[in-house]
């Protein structure tokens, strides 16, 4: 009898062990870990109800068990543990309903407090954020979005508070640490801040550009704070510059005054402007706000015709922004935030004032010098306005064209330019058409290889070139300059040369604006493979490449202009680029015209030519040099290569797993065009181990 005590003992007191990790389990606030825990348990309750009364246990101790919170508050003491157990997964369940009932209602204060927020309420977004996280204390974005809404109210340390208490709740949540580095960043804690930034970039490596910004920010910030306290120590010294830049702006802060009472300040002011501590003390004393809030400045600037007074002001204004920006990263920005000055800028590149606008131009180039100009220039002004004021500049015949399309360059070349170009491309195209449809003959030619220069460049993106080769009108545009400037290849050669790269681009889309459209670019193309410069035959040739597939009729065509000679001419020369348009162009040729094989075969007897490029290892030429050389063995007369290695080089290529389906294709068709050619291959084959490998690499191919 003891002996059953002692077993009915241990056996209920394993099971208490077993209820309280269930407990533990079903509390857990990880669902999955709870619900496997009510699986468990019904298992259990389940297995009780099987055993039969016998194999129960037989004695019932008196244990004071302890109830988890919210259990129903029964008399446990003579509780069995099926019963405990019972009693455990209801609690569970209502916990778990509980928890769905506020998360529902969390939900709803969440985007209660989002629309508040939107509003710019931020005071009663944190209410509705805080409300919700009194319903479920352990909803992260109630805090990281509590957070935001603090920082836009300037209470930075709860908003550091809720970024941490976000993280307790998901360690790897970048958004909370985006909130505290801006949180830290406006309370002047540097090293913190850059943490946060580089914890992102840690977690989620694919943000390595929004980091790069945010850590820029940080530095440059730290760098402004450095050159405020520097200047004021300048002031507080009695520097005299750093005296009269503080006793100037108070004089030109005077309403009422005559224009050139103003111009005159502004003058003497700018040439204060030498030092980065006169430059900080020109915005620490509100030097910015001084000039745009004055009604004599702004009425010179809405002039559109100004007299002599007017665009002096103008011009002594313009001479001032360059001098307090130079290398000043925080007055560029406070000058090219202000939405006002955003907007006139590129209006005074269109001014009629040469002065003026020779001014606002030197302003901008001076801004794009560093990266952080550029982005300031992307960000905050009018992209298509900028760019229809520089495209402007194409009339002029002086090096402002030139300036006007480096800065353009410049721009372009960054990755939000791209972007922005992406998402406006419908919107900007006309612009485009126009400067291409100008006349080469009054424009200045380096400005206009530059312009064009742009638009190929911005053609590579996938997205953007779709747009410009769908556009008829650009195409047409692209047409008429070609013709135009090949009336004077001395003159135009960058033009054509790069006009030929945008062509090279937009041809990439097939169909092709039109079927006429493609011929008369090819016949244009025809012609410049007359030209002796190498860079022009290239392109052209590049053309061909892609325009030939259009139509038989125009396959024709490049045949009697003499197409084949030409390319084969390539092949001869060497040049890897000008080598896979020629063996490209060739395999297009052969494709469709027996005339061009045998062409082939007269130019390169023995196909050496092509046999050799079969080696490249530019899977591109090995590629299509199979696909050449299996076109030309339908010429009756084919020249013999049974004592060459050719079925050998071709079986590498074709059950090499290295290289490209198309590739192992092309070797294929080769190979079997050989064997039709001349049976005697199909021994080399069977000698090889041909069909084996054919066999292996087909489902290669069709994969």
């Amino acid at each position: 009898m003891a002996d059953d005590q002692e077993k009915d003992l241990q056996k209920f007191l394993k099971n208490v062990d077993e209820i309280t990790n269930l407990i533990q389990e079903m509390n857990s606030k990880d669902p999955i870990i709870q619900q496997k825990a009510i699986q468990e348990t019904e298992k259990r309750l389940q297995f009780a109800e099987e055993v039969p009364e016998e194999d129960g246990c037989r004695t019932i101790l008196n244990k004071t068990m302890i109830s988890p919170a919210q259990a129903p508050t029964e008399n446990t003491d003579d509780m069995s543990p099926e019963g405990f157990l019972a009693s455990i997964e209801k609690d569970a369940k209502f916990r778990a309903k509980r928890r769905q009932e506020n998360k529902v209602l969390a939900d709803a204060l969440k985007e209660k407090g989002n629309e508040a927020f939107v509003k710019g309420d931020y005071k009663a977004a944190i209410l509705c954020y805080s409300e919700g996280l009194e319903k479920l204390k352990d909803m992260k974005v109630l805090y990281t979005n509590r957070a935001q809404a603090y920082i836009k109210l300037g209470d930075y340390e709860k908003a550091v508070t809720d970024c941490d208490w976000a993280l307790k709740c998901d360690e790897k949540c970048t958004k909370a640490y985006f909130h505290m580095g801006k949180a830290h960043m406006a309370l002047k804690n540097y090293n913190q801040s850059r943490e946060c930034f580089q914890k992102i970039l840690e977690i989620s490596p694919d943000l390595q550009r929004e980091v790069k910004d945010c850590l820029r920010q940080v530095d440059l910030q730290e760098k402004a704070d450095v050159q405020e306290q520097e200047a004021q120590e300048l002031l507080a010294s009695g520097r005299s510059t750093a005296v009269s830049t503080k006793a100037l702006l108070e004089t030109l802060s005077k309403p009422g005054q005559m224009p050139l009472f103003y111009a005159g300040g502004i003058e003497i002011l700018t040439e204060l402007m030498e030092d980065s501590a006169e430059r900080t003390l020109f915005r620490t004393h509100k030097g910015f706000s001084i000039i745009r809030e004055n009604a004599t400045v702004r009425r010179c600037f809405s002039a559109a015709e100004k007299d002599s007074v007017e665009e002096t002001v103008c011009v002594s204004v313009l001479r001032l922004w360059q001098k307090v920006t130079h290398e000043n990263e925080e007055n560029q920005r406070l000058l090219l935030a202000d939405p006002s000055t955003a907007e006139l800028l590129p209006t005074l590149l269109l001014s009629t004032v040469l002065s003026v606008q020779q001014q606002s131009l030197a302003l901008l180039l001076q801004l794009a010098q560093t990266e952080n100009g550029r982005l300031l220039i992307i960000s905050h002004l009018g992209l298509a306005r900028l760019l229809e004021a520089l495209a402007s500049f194409l009339d002029i015949s002086d090096k402002r064209a030139s300036s006007a399309m480096g800065l353009l360059t410049d721009l372009a070349r960054e990755e939000r330019f791209q972007v922005w170009f992406r998402a406006n491309v419908a919107d900007v195209l006309p612009t485009f058409t126009g400067i291409l449809r100008r006349d080469p003959t009054a424009t200045s030619p380096s400005a206009l290889y530059q312009c064009v220069a742009v638009m190929a460049n911005l053609s590579v993106d996938v997205a953007s070139r779709r747009e410009m080769a769908a556009s008829e009108e650009l195409g047409d545009a692209c047409l008429e300059l070609l013709i135009r400037c090949e009336e004077d290849m001395e003159v135009f050669r960058d033009v054509i040369y790069t006009l030929l790269g945008l062509l090279m681009n937009l041809c990439l889309h097939t169909p092709f604006v039109s079927e006429v459209w493609a011929t008369e670019v090819s016949r244009r193309c025809f012609s410049l493979l007359n030209s002796k410069d190498g860079g022009i035959l290239t392109r052209a040739a590049g053309v061909l490449s892609r325009t030939l597939l259009s139509s038989q009729h125009l396959v024709e065509e490049a045949l009697s202009a003499g197409v084949v000679k030409k390319m084969i001419k390539f092949l001869k020369a060497g040049g890897q680029t000008a080598s896979r348009y020629a063996i490209k162009t060739l395999v297009i040729c052969t494709n469709s015209a027996h005339e061009a094989r045998e062409e082939v075969l007269r130019l390169d007897k023995k196909l050496s030519l092509i046999t050799e490029l079969l080696h490249s290892e530019d899977e591109i030429l090995a590629g299509n040099a199979a696909l050449c050389l299996g076109n030309c063995m339908e010429v009756p007369r084919a020249p013999g290569l049974l004592s060459s290695d050719i079925v050998r080089v071709l079986l590498r290529l074709a059950g090499s797993d290295s290289q490209p389906s198309a590739v192992q294709l092309n070797a294929g068709i080769a190979l079997g065009k050989l064997c039709t050619a001349e049976p005697r291959f199909a021994a080399q084959m069977r000698e090889h181990h041909g069909l084996e490998i054919l066999s292996s690499a087909a489902k290669y191919i069709s994969e």
